[in-house]
């Protein structure tokens, strides 16, 4: 076999090998400025934020932290509220996200898929325009609907029905009727596009094969879009886990903390009481939870249909 040459100058040894790493080198030099700023603006204050949630780091009254290991998040465990706040995570992530936008969402790019024009730009519009609206807006909107004298209790005072305080008596609820008002746009989007990529001559079939409307759901339109249906979950999952804007302009968590999600109850512990070290090992508890989802639905992503 001959062996590919090797010359060697003043200015180092060529050959295929140097020729291929300094090519190498060449192709990553223009993302070498990107790869700097990744590192120092994001990779450098996540490890601090990690460093931080294994102190006892306080906004006041502190010369310096101390290093205290698992304490806070020993401490969380042990402690009620954030418990507490674990659980109506999960309530608003089901009832908002999983069960609200996703099925709300399917069920809008379905219908929209038999309407006239003039029915889907309309709908699109309303759905859409919820969707582009800032979260602190969307939550005083939603805040002045469910208000003890909101639109919603005008409605039924119109209607002859009992009224309430809503944002008192069923507050998580409010806050993810919200939170489905505001995101179900993006649901609407991803279904739309996986529902007009499946093949018009399969839908056919079906309907000469005597399957109803019901049997062709769940047999045939489901299966198809059902790698839409697991990025759309994940996505919607992750966004809805990190909801902080809405619930603080609607109930600041409250009354109590029957409304106090992880997100607001981190930011309570973070800055309102100052303890910055068990704020910070929330969010990465609340990193973990979302974590576990993302595995959940990335199983469910790499399954073949």
């Amino acid at each position: 076999m001959r062996r590919a040459a090797t010359t060697t100058t003043a200015y180092g040894t060529t050959g295929p090998g140097a020729r291929s790493r300094r090519t190498a080198l060449l192709r990553w030099s223009p993302l070498a400025p990107a790869t700097l700023l990744l590192l120092l603006f994001l990779a450098g204050p996540i490890g601090y934020c990690v460093y931080i949630a294994f102190t006892d780091m306080q906004l006041t009254g502190q010369e310096s932290a101390s290093f205290v290991g698992l304490d806070n998040f020993r401490h969380a465990f042990g402690d009620p509220a954030f418990l507490n706040a674990v659980v109506l995570t999960l309530v608003f992530t089901l009832i908002s996200s999983i069960l609200g936008q996703n099925t709300l969402g399917l069920a809008l790019a379905a219908l929209m898929q038999r309407a006239s024009r003039a029915v889907r730009t309309l709908t699109g519009a309303v759905v859409i325009t919820a969707w582009v609206l800032p979260e602190i807006v969307a939550g005083f909107l939603l805040y002045t609907f469910f208000e003890r004298r909101g639109t919603l209790n005008a409605i039924l005072d119109w209607l002859h029905l009992p009224s309430q305080n809503w944002l008192f008596t069923l507050p998580i609820l409010a806050v993810s009727f919200a939170n489905v008002w505001r995101g179900t746009a993006f649901s609407m989007l991803i279904y739309s596009a996986a529902l007009s990529g499946i093949p018009q001559e399969v839908t056919e079939s079906a309907e000469v094969d005597g399957a109803n409307g019901r049997q062709r759901l769940w047999h045939v339109t489901l299966p198809m879009i059902r790698r839409s249906i697991g990025t759309n979950l994940m996505l919607n999952t992750l966004q809805t886990l990190s909801v902080f804007g809405l619930i603080w302009a609607m109930t600041r968590g409250g009354p109590g903390s029957r409304s106090q999600t992880l997100p607001v109850f981190m930011y309570d512990q973070a800055f309102l009481k100052s303890l910055i070290g068990y704020g910070t090992a929330v969010a990465l508890l609340l990193l973990v939870v979302g974590a576990l989802f993302s595995v959940v639905y990335l199983r469910l992503l790499r399954e073949e249909v």
